[in-house]
């Protein structure tokens, strides 16, 4: 209580000092830098991670685009080339004219580098950056390159991506913010007792947004992902710890008279249950940093400390707000919308094995759809913009025109023979799918000694220490067969030379897959771990944990198995960061009820009376939670024209529609059903024990019976009612039950333990 007590003494110091803060948060979070690039995010000791580092270091080669020229007579082509290699931070242009002087014709090339850089209307422009790929300084000389080229160029390329994935976020992250408030203002005007008592929420909420997103600058740099998700995520998920709070002061008003011990108490009682609360959250978010590819590293930190600051600002700026302005809070409050869940709960219960057929007639399907969805995924970041964005255009011109959809780039030893390296590529050129490979030999030909070429262009491919190829593939980035293509290619180098190394973006999103599938095991399986062990602390049981993981696993599994049968494919990271953050954040509607149904037992109810009056306390809380969860993601999702942040937020915000229903209809059958273990394997709970014979005794003070709702009212008990008499069908559907539930629960454990471990 003394921290408490201290601050409601010091409230108005407490918003004084938040207004402050606030100003260097506001410098933090304009000069945090964000990161555009997936491929950053790759472990720094594969290969291809190297190989772009070795890259960058011999040849002063980082970032690399192809630029397409339709209709443009040969001579001002020359001129463009001219301008392009004047452009800051571009360190080589490769056309005709690095080789041969303009006036002697093209068609003297051979016809192999002819047709590589030429179609009948169309002629492709190779540029190296001496800059990596989404360095701030590569994307303002693509835009450069775009200003000079005009309508008649298409630049390709990842860093052209980036380019159009960073304007396109800047444009849209302030418009996510504000749908994000608009409707979880909406949810809460709707669902809460005050007119006034939401923007006090959001003037809290978001103080301590702005912190967190301020105190990112400290990381370094963020990822786009969780610079557009994080205020949004922060929202909804720290909005429950504010009703908490609110809900507890008015109920603690009824006892005392005034409103600072009052405000004292509901602090104190909100800490002790939102720090649960929040704990299960927070270890979600933190299940995200044990993923090797390291933007979960990202986002998991970022949303887990956003957490915590909200519950620091739920416990300090919010009490100190509501007291300011507690006349005008009184004043503008009203009933309710949600009415009493007396009869809906009696209903559910009488009911429960009805649900209970529901449940584990969708496991199956849930299951095979959940898995497919994840064998669907994507990984070709080019598919989460606009078809009208530049890059896309340029991408299907370059497909279409030069049929090439992916380069690939190899460094061998710079000692190897020209020998070697000319049957390393005559082998290279059979594999399926490659159009060309070209260096200093495919350009010289067996005959021409390289030594009669200028250093200025020999340097282009070759340096002191390696040689550089260029392999053109009919391969779209990240698909099947561009990925038996890499393997088979990475046998032909290490063929012949063993420290090569094959880089570009198509090997490192091969990479990235191979990363991303088993990090997607290993988070499982540690949030899962992490989040079990939270709920066995808690609520002191064996057997709960398993009960309400079940629970929302089947809302986890329903919810990613619709895109399979809507035929939707989803972005890689996806699946991976939703299982965790579904998990973390909707959880707590399952010990929100399961921890009432304990005390209700406990105090000596029968079965269905303590279930039935769980069921009744917790729907409102749940609605207003899953409500507000799925208003702050929804319009984003609707609004965003970048893929990756549109599905999260569907993903998020079915999540919270679904698990909010499977915790309403299916928790209390299973309750009921495993009632018999759970008495027996959670500590208090069993007959005859001290702690419960100590809350029996206590069941009928005002002080266990009284619950604060939305409208400030208190549930009336529920008339005690005799356990029903077991018949044969129950049994049966209860054994059942029993059998597929601890199925399910062993083949989640076994299968993400495995994964961990193995």
């Amino acid at each position: 209580m003394h921290f408490s007590k201290a601050v409601v003494r010091c409230r108005v110091p407490i918003l004084i000092f938040t207004v402050l803060l606030l100003i260097p948060c506001v410098f933090g979070m304009i000069n945090t830098r964000i990161n555009y690039d997936m491929l950053d995010y790759l472990p720094s000791d594969m290969d291809t991670v190297k190989g772009q580092d070795t890259l960058l270091e011999e040849f002063g080669k980082g970032a690399f685009s192809f630029i397409i020229v339709e209709d443009m007579p040969a001579k001002d082509v020359a001129r463009l080339t001219e301008k392009i290699g004047q452009v800051e931070h571009v360190e080589t242009v490769l056309w005709y004219n690095t080789l041969a002087d303009i006036s002697i014709p093209m068609e003297l090339l051979p016809d192999e580098i002819y047709k590589a850089f030429n179609t009948g209307h169309s002629t492709m422009i190779a540029v190296f950056f001496d800059s990596a790929t989404s360095a701030d300084v590569t994307m303002d000389a693509i835009r450069e390159i775009r200003s000079i080229a005009g309508k008649q160029c298409f630049v390709s390329g990842m860093s052209a991506l980036v380019t159009d994935l960073k304007d396109l976020c800047e444009k849209e992250e302030p418009i996510y913010v504000g749908i994000a408030v608009v409707l979880a203002l909406v949810a809460m005007l709707l669902f809460l007792d005050s007119f006034l008592v939401p923007f006090i929420f959001l003037a809290s909420i978001g103080a301590m947004i702005l912190v967190n997103l301020g105190t990112n600058y400290f990381l370094g740099e963020i990822s786009y992902i969780t610079k557009a998700l994080s205020a949004v995520l922060q929202l909804a998920v720290t909005m429950d710890y504010s009703i908490f709070l609110w809900h507890s002061y008015n109920e603690q008003r009824t006892r005392y008279p005034d409103k600072r011990d009052a405000m004292a108490h509901a602090i104190h009682e909100t800490l002790t249950s939102v720090l649960g609360s929040s704990i299960t959250t927070v270890a979600g978010f933190i299940a995200l940093c044990f993923m090797s590819f390291t933007l979960g590293r990202d986002l998991g930190i970022v949303m887990a400390k956003g957490v915590v600051f909200g519950v620091i600002g739920c416990v300090t700026v919010l009490p100190a707000l509501i007291l300011v302005f507690d006349k005008p809070l009184q004043h503008s409050r009203h009933r309710s919308i949600i009415p009493n869940m007396k009869g809906v709960a009696n209903f559910l219960t009488r009911r429960f094995p009805i649900f209970l057929a529901v449940f584990l007639l969708l496991i199956a399907p849930a299951l095979y759809g959940y898995n497919k969805t994840n064998d669907e995924v994507y990984y070709d970041m080019g598919q989460c913009l606009p078809e009208d964005m530049e890059y896309v255009i340029a991408n299907s011109k370059l497909s279409e025109d030069f049929d090439i959809a992916s380069t690939h780039m190899v460094l061998v030893d710079a000692k190897l023979s020209g020998k070697s390296v000319r049957a390393m590529i005559d082998e290279m050129e059979q594999v399926d799918g490659v159009k060309y490979v070209l260096g200093l030999e495919s350009v010289l030909g067996s005959r021409v000694p390289e030594e009669v070429l200028p250093d200025s262009i020999r340097s282009i491919l070759k340096s002191d220490h390696w040689e550089l190829l260029l392999i053109n593939s009919e391969y779209k980035v990240a698909s099947d067969k561009v990925n038996d293509q890499i393997d088979s290619l990475n046998a032909i180098l290490k063929k012949h030379d063993p420290s090569g190394m094959l880089i570009g973006e198509a090997p490192c999103m091969k990479d990235m897959i191979e990363t991303t599938n088993h990090d997607f095991q290993v988070v499982n399986a540690v949030s899962i771990l992490a989040i079990f062990v939270i709920i066995a602390l808690v609520e002191k049981s064996i057997s709960l944990p398993f009960i309400l993981i079940a629970v929302i696993e089947l809302a986890i599994f329903i919810n990613l198995g619709i895109p399979h049968y809507a035929g939707q494919s989803l972005p890689f990271i996806a699946p991976i960061c939703i299982s965790t953050i579904q998990l973390g954040a909707t959880v707590d509607y399952a010990i929100l009820m399961t921890t009432r149904y304990k005390a209700e037992r406990a105090a000596g109810r029968d079965k269905r009376g303590a279930v039935t009056e769980a069921l009744a306390a917790s729907i409102p809380s749940i609605l207003v939670s899953g409500m507000g969860l799925f208003a702050a993601t929804f319009g984003v999702a609707l609004y965003s024209d970048i893929d990756i942040i549109s599905s999260m937020c569907m993903l998020m915000a079915r999540g919270a529609l679904i698990s909010m229903g499977c915790v309403i209809f299916f928790l209390p059958a299973l309750l009921m059903l495993f009632d018999g273990l759970i008495r027996h394997t959670t500590f208090g709970m069993k007959p005859g024990s001290k702690a419960t014979a100590k809350q029996t005794a206590v069941k009928d003070s005002p002080e266990t019976r009284f619950e604060a709702t939305g409208s400030g009212e208190s549930v009336r008990t529920l008339s005690d009612s005799k356990d029903d008499k077991s018949v044969s069908t129950r049994e049966a559907l209860k054994y059942i039950g029993i059998i597929a539930g601890v199925g399910l629960g062993i083949r989640i454990a076994f299968k993400y333990l495995k994964a961990l471990f193995l």
